[in-house]
Formats: C-alpha cells, sequence, structure tokens
C-alpha cells in the first residue's frame, strides 16, 4: 500500500525537481565602452558631414534637423573608420577589428569578474546584424578564448534590434533541456562597414540614431548558483509582423538610386512599431499582470463599450488604458529614437521617471541596436533602483518587423559593482538634454539657394 502511494509522489516530485531546472538566471552582464578617441562629438560629426560630397543645402537642414530632435548627446561613440576618413571605403579587416575590440574586452571582463572558465560555457549565442563573416563571429570567438568542441553555438543575423531577447529566448529554451549549463549571449552591431555615404534622407537618418556598443550576458541554470544571479526570467514573447509587406519593408537594408547600400528607414515605421507593441502588449499582459487589474480592465472596457453604444450624442468615455505598473516595477525599453521612447511612454501611461533610463541611454550611448537594453539596464543598476523582488519589463524592436518583450525578477539588490556608467552616473539626468548642434549649425537654416549654397571649412 505505501509502495502505490510512494509512485504518483514520486512522480510528482520528479516533474517539480525538472521544473527548477528549467530556470534561466542571469549572472552577470558587462556592457562595452570604446574608447574616448571615437566619441561622436558636435566637431567630430560636422567633419563626417563635411567630407560627405553628395549633400546638399537641403540634405543639410533635414539632418540638422534629425540631430537636434534625436535625443542624442556628444558622448557616444562611432566607428573608427570614419575617424579615419575610409567610411566610404571600408575593408574587411576594418569589420574584423571592429567586433574583436568588443569581444575581447567586453568577454573577457566579463568572464574575470565572474570566476567562469572560458571551458565552462556550454552555450554561445552572438546576434550582429549586420555582420556574416567566413569563419564566422563565433567562431573567432571560440578561437580565442579557447571554448570547448562540444559548445553549442547560434550564429543570428538580420534579426535587427530585437535580437538580444531573441538570444535569450533560445537559451531558455536550451536550458529546458540541459542541466547545469553555462550560455554567453554575445550582441552588438557592426556600423564599420554599413555607414551609409548617400543623399536618400531615409537612409541617412540611420547614421543620426546608430552608435558603437556591445554587450556580453552570462546566464545559467544551475540551481546551486541563484544566490549569486543578478535576475531570473519569469516569461518571454516575440511577435513578428513579417507577412504584412508593410511591416517588412519599413526597416530594411538596401541600395539608394546610386547603388550605396545603407539602411533604409520608412516613413511607416511609428505605424508599424505601434501595432507590433499593441500585439505583444496583449499577449504578454495576462502573464504579467495580477488578475484585479486584467478585471479592471475588462469590467471599464465593457462599460465604456455600453456606453458608447447607449449614448444618445453618440459621445464616448475615455479609452481605457491597462495599467502595467501593477505588475512591472522597472521599464527597460529599447533606445532606438526619442519618438520610439515617448511613443511607448505614451502608450503605457509612464511617467518621466520611468522612461528615465531609456532617455538617459540614448543620450549617453545612442541607439546600439540590440545591446541598448543592457545599457537601459546598467542605468537602472547604477542608480540603485533595482532592489530584492523588483520586476524588469524588457522592450525591444527590430526590423521584420518584430517587437519582443520579457519579465525579469531581480534576485538581489543589485548596485554594488561599476558598471559602463560608473564614471558618469553622478551627472545623470542632467539639467537639459539638448546638444549643441542648432548653436554651431543653426545658420544653415537662414541660407536660402541650395544652388549657391558652401558649406565652409569647420574649425
Amino acid at each position: 500500500m505505501l509502495f502505490s502511494y510512494s509512485i504518483p509522489l514520486f512522480i510528482l516530485w520528479r516533474r517539480i525537481d525538472r521544473k527548477k531546472d528549467r530556470e534561466c538566471y542571469i549572472l552577470d552582464y558587462e556592457c562595452h565602452k570604446p574608447a574616448d578617441d571615437r566619441k561622436l562629438d558636435t566637431q567630430s560629426s560636422g567633419q563626417v558631414i563635411l567630407r560627405n560630397k553628395n549633400l546638399g543645402l537641403n540634405e543639410y537642414k533635414f539632418l540638422l534637423r534629425a540631430i537636434v530632435s534625436s535625443g542624442i548627446g556628444e558622448q557616444t561613440y562611432g566607428p573608427r573608420i570614419i575617424f579615419a576618413g575610409q567610411e566610404e571605403n571600408p575593408t574587411l579587416q576594418d569589420s574584423i577589428t571592429e567586433m574583436e575590440e568588443f569581444f575581447h574586452d567586453s568577454i573577457g571582463k566579463l568572464l574575470a569578474r565572474s570566476g567562469i572558465a572560458p571551458k565552462e560555457i556550454d552555450v554561445l549565442v552572438v546576434n550582429v546584424s549586420m555582420q556574416s563573416l567566413v569563419p564566422s563571429l563565433p567562431a573567432r570567438i571560440i578561437n580565442h578564448y579557447k571554448l570547448r568542441e562540444d559548445v553549442k553555438v547560434y550564429n543570428l543575423t538580420g534579426m535587427g534590434c530585437s535580437a538580444s531577447l531573441v538570444s535569450v529566448n533560445i537559451v531558455q529554451n536550451i536550458f529546458k533541456i540541459y542541466k547545469n549549463a553555462y550560455a554567453l549571449v554575445v550582441t552588438s552591431e557592426s556600423l564599420s562597414p554599413n555607414w551609409y555615404s548617400g543623399s536618400d534622407r531615409s537612409m541617412i537618418l540611420a547614421n543620426c540614431l546608430f552608435r558603437s556598443g556591445g554587450c556580453a550576458v552570462l546566464l545559467t541554470n544551475k540551481r546551486a548558483l541563484r544566490h549569486r544571479a543578478m535576475l531570473k526570467l519569469k516569461c518571454l514573447v516575440r511577435t513578428h509582423h513579417g507577412a504584412s509587406d508593410e511591416s517588412y519593408d519599413c526597416c530594411i537594408q538596401r541600395e539608394d538610386d546610386q547603388g550605396r547600400s545603407g539602411f533604409h528607414l520608412g516613413k511607416s515605421l511609428p505605424k508599424v512599431a505601434t501595432r507590433a507593441l499593441v500585439d505583444n502588449l496583449r499577449e504578454i499582459a495576462p502573464k504579467i499582470l495580477p488578475v484585479r487589474e486584467l478585471l479592471r480592465f475588462m469590467v471599464v472596457s465593457f462599460i465604456r463599450k455600453y456606453w458608447s453604444h447607449g449614448s444618445a450624442k453618440g459621445g464616448t468615455s475615455p479609452k481605457p488604458v491597462i495599467n502595467f505598473k501593477t505588475g512591472v516595477d522597472h521599464f527597460c525599453i529599447h533606445t532606438g529614437g526619442k519618438a520610439v521612447i515617448d511613443g511607448i511612454g505614451a502608450s503605457l501611461d509612464l511617467s518621466k521617471y520611468d522612461l528615465e533610463p531609456a532617455r538617459m541611454t540614448l543620450h549617453r550611448f545612442g541607439n546600439t541596436s540590440a545591446c541598448s537594453l543592457w545599457y537601459v539596464l546598467g542605468y537602472m543598476e547604477a542608480k540603485r533602483r533595482l532592489k530584492r523582488g523588483d520586476r524588469v519589463l524588457m522592450m525591444s524592436f527590430g526590423a521584420g518587423f518584430k517587437c519582443n518583450s520579457c519579465l525579469w525578477e531581480v534576485i538581489r539588490d543589485l548596485g554594488d559593482a561599476g558598471n559602463v556608467w560608473a564614471d558618469c552616473i553622478d551627472s545623470y539626468p542632467p539639467n537639459s538634454l539638448a546638444n549643441p548642434f542648432m548653436v554651431k549649425f543653426g545658420w544653415i537654416n537662414n541660407e536660402l539657394d541650395p544652388s549657391t549654397f558652401v558649406f565652409p571649412p569647420t574649425s
């Protein structure tokens, strides 16, 4: 009799025990800070623009408006190739050097600080959307750090700014199969061969937003290391609207009329991003919000619908907004641009405090593509906002068009160790986010005749 009762109890225990091994923890992460000689301040940007002989007065005015309203400051970083004046003629070695500089810095620091030897890494996921080499970028990492020959390798390209969470999702699924594993996620973007030197406005806009950066993230599902972990993954949702031509075409790498390749950002991007965001939030909301908030939203929505049908004057009550703050303490938003951050803030009714990490990251580091989320997280950590039990919602967008989001739980109070923000966090947020481009180049708006306009040499 005792034996017959013990069998189902044993099966139940095994299922619970197996589920525990499927957890996904972040042990540590390291954001890359390029050297100071790669900072793109106002003077450097002016020199780069002056070198582009394909630009005229109208393009200069467009660029000035874009930069002034971008939310980007003077401390962001660019690839070395533009400081050498070779952006129109990139070489293969330029691309390799840009990536290896990041790899050797961030991965080395991360492994040294965590005490994890390269031979202990079981899974390697690398995402660099606009760079594909032979041997692959993961192979270069494996060769440099001498990872094991049985390491499981995933190389992602073309996934855009949402690739970080795609990488985390891959690790999450692998952890469901393999116990006691370490995974290394490496995320960056290759700008050296992708700096646009033409005059197409939809493509030169990318030069105003994208900047150099990168991040290495160490994850594990080892229960014994839970006390060392920073964050625990609660859920992750991916939304892909690639079946829609409008969504597919709004962010795309292509050539202009003169055959110069670049990254096109279409006018339909805000509308496309909104659709993807709404669909993504619709799926993740039931997974992360308390039942009382979901019920409140349903009741208010029903009342509004009933009111609009029953009103003799045809008036409607205010549109109900679901309160994500009932299940989320911090919002880690992709720094796609000032309009992206403001749009998400308006959609979720977020406060200035909620949007501060994303806005400050955009100002300090620019749009660093898929790795931008980790710079935003680093800002929260440096400001000592992340306390044990807090819940962090990450949200990212990417070409395709994609919107990915996930929820992390903070395992322990964070903020003791210095990170990429350590040397400047005390100066943030600054009193003003205004950059000096209008002061230095505002005279361009007074020029009227494109045929006689001559850009004076920069001092």
